[in-house]
C-alpha cells in the first residue's frame, strides 16, 4: 500500500495519534459551547425578544438541525474525496465567526439565520473527524477514540453552561456570543499547524485507495440492515438528552427557582463532568467487552439506557433540587454510554473510503430526529400542557419525551440482530477490494 509522504502515517508513535485526538477533541468542545450557550441564555433571550417556548424550542434545536444535518452529507462525500483537515478547520473558523455575530441580531429572525450558519459551519465538523480517527487509531481502540472525541459534548457543555451563565450575568448575552466565538476562529489556525491528514484505510491492510462515489456508499449501507437500526436507536436516545437537555435550565430556572448563573454552574459542573465520564466509559468498555462478542457495541448502550430510566424520571418528578441535581449525575453518566459504540460501530460496518459520508448519514439521522424534534417537541408539548398543568406544564412535557425516547430499546434489540452478519460482509467486501 503506498503512502503519501505528506500525510501522517497511522504507524507513528501512539503520542502523536493522542495529540490529534486531543486538538479534534478541543474542535468538537468549541462545537458544543456554541450549541449550549445559546441554551443556558435562553430565558434572558426569551424575556428580551418575546418568544414562545416553541420559538425557543425551535431555535435551539430545529433551525440549527435542518442545515446541520442536510449540508453535513454533502460535506462528508467532500471530505471522503480531499483532504479533511482542512475541511474541519475552516468549519471551525466559519461556525465560531457565525456564533460571534449571534451578538449582534436585533430579532428573532434575524437570531434564527445566525444559528443557520452556526449549523452550517459545524456540519464540517465530525465526519471528517470521525474519518480521520477511524484511520489513525485501530479497528480495537476506535471506539475508545471516538468516545474520547464524543468528550468534547460534554466538555462544552461544562464551558458553555458555567461560562454562559456567568456571563449572562455579568456582562449580557450579547457579550458573551463574542466572548465565546471569537477564540474559535484562532484555534483553526492551530489545527492547521499541528494535526497532518491521516493515510486512509491505514489499518485494513491492502485495501485500495481508490475513491467511492456516493451511489457506492449508498448501496453498501443499504445493504447493512444493523446501521440503520442502531443510528435510529441513537436518535432516540438523543431524542431525549437533546429535548430534555435543551429545557433542563429553563425547568430548573422556573420549576425550582434558581438563577440563571446557579444553573450554569450546576449543570455545567454535573452535565460536563457525568458525561465525560459516561461517554469515555462507553467507548472503553465497549471496546474490551468487544473481545468476546462484538454486538457488546450495542448490547452496552441498551443496558445503560434502561438503567438510566429511574434517576431520569425523579429528576422530573422530585421537588427537592438537592436530590434531584444529585440523580441526574448517575442519569447522565448513563446516557452518555450509547454515543461512542455507535458512532465507531457505523465506521467499522463500511470500507476507509465510505466513511465520512456514513458518519454524515448516522449523524444526519441521529441529529435530524434528537437535535431537530426533540426541543420543538418539548417546547410544543410545553406550550399545550400549560392550560392543563399551570406551572408544572414544562415538568410533563418532558416526562413525556423521557417516555417517547425508549422507543430506542427496541430498535437497539433490532439492530444487533443483524450486527454480526454485516461486520462479517464489510470485511469479505474489504478483501475483496484488496484483490483488484
Amino acid at each position: 500500500m503506498s503512502q503519501n509522504p505528506e500525510n501522517v502515517s497511522a504507524s507513528q508513535p501512539s503520542g502523536y495519534r493522542w495529540l490529534a485526538l486531543l486538538m479534534l477533541t478541543i474542535v468538537y468542545t468549541f462545537n458544543f459551547i456554541d450549541r449550549q450557550l445559546l441554551v443556558i441564555l435562553s430565558e434572558p433571550i426569551k424575556a428580551e425578544l418575546a418568544l414562545s417556548d416553541a420559538q425557543l424550542g425551535l431555535l435551539t434545536g430545529f433551525s440549527f438541525a435542518v442545515i446541520y444535518v442536510v449540508a453535513g452529507i454533502p460535506i462528508g462525500h467532500l471530505a471522503d474525496r480531499s483532504n479533511r483537515r482542512n475541511i474541519v478547520a475552516l468549519s471551525l473558523a466559519f461556525w465560531s465567526a457565525m456564533t460571534a455575530l449571534s451578538g449582534l441580531v436585533q430579532n428573532y429572525a434575524q437570531l434564527v439565520l445566525a444559528r443557520f450558519g452556526v449549523g452550517l459551519g459545524e456540519a464540517g465538523g465530525s465526519p471528517p473527524a470521525h474519518s480521520m480517527l477511524s484511520d489513525y487509531f485501530p479497528p480495537q481502540q476506535r471506539g475508545t477514540a471516538i468516545s474520547v472525541y464524543s468528550m468534547g459534548i460534554y466538555i462544552g457543555i461544562l464551558l458553555g453552561y458555567m461560562g454562559g451563565g456567568y456571563m449572562a450575568e455579568a456582562v449580557g448575552w450579547r457579550q458573551a456570543f463574542f466572548v465565546i466565538g471569537i477564540p474559535g476562529v484562532a484555534f483553526a489556525g492551530l489545527l492547521v499547524w499541528w494535526v497532518r491528514e491521516p493515510v486512509r484505510g491505514f489499518w485494513e491492510a491492502g485495501v485500495v485507495a481508490e475513491k467511492a462515489s456516493f451511489a457506492e456508499t449508498i448501496a453498501t449501507l443499504r445493504q447493512r440492515s444493523s446501521f440503520w437500526w442502531i443510528a435510529l436507536a441513537a436518535a432516540f436516545m438523543s431524542l431525549v438528552g437533546y429535548g430534555n437537555g435543551n429545557f433542563m435550565p429553563s425547568y430548573l430556572i422556573r420549576n425550582h427557582g434558581m438563577s440563571v448563573g446557579e444553573v450554569g454552574f450546576v449543570l455545567g459542573l454535573l452535565s460536563g463532568i457525568a458525561g465525560a465520564i459516561g461517554t469515555v466509559l462507553g467507548g472503553v468498555l465497549a471496546d474490551k467487552m468487544a473481545l468476546w462478542d462484538r454486538r457488546w457495541y450495542v448490547w452496552l448502550p441498551m443496558l445503560a439506557s434502561s438503567l438510566s430510566i429511574p434517576p431520569a424520571a425523579y429528576a422530573l418528578l422530585g421537588d427537592d433540587p438537592r436530590l434531584i441535581i444529585l440523580a441526574l449525575l448517575p442519569a447522565n453518566i448513563l446516557n452518555a454510554m450509547y454515543l461512542g459504540p455507535c458512532i465507531a460501530l457505523g465506521q467499522t460496518l463500511v470500507t476507509p473510503r465510505m466513511r465520512a459520508v456514513a458518519s454524515a448519514i448516522m449523524l444526519f439521522i441521529i441529529n435530524m430526529i434528537g437535535l431537530g424534534l426533540g426541543p420543538l417537541l418539548v417546547g410544543l408539548l410545553s406550550d399545550y400542557y400549560a392550560s392543563g398543568f399551570g406551572s408544572d406544564n414544562l415538568r410533563y412535557a418532558m416526562l413525556t419525551m423521557l417516555a417517547a425516547g425508549q422507543l430506542g430499546l427496541f430498535f437497539f434489540w433490532l439492530g444487533q440482530r443483524r450486527l454480526l452478519a454485516d461486520l462479517d460482509a464489510t470485511a469479505a467486501l474489504a478483501r475483496a477490494s484488496a484483490h483488484r
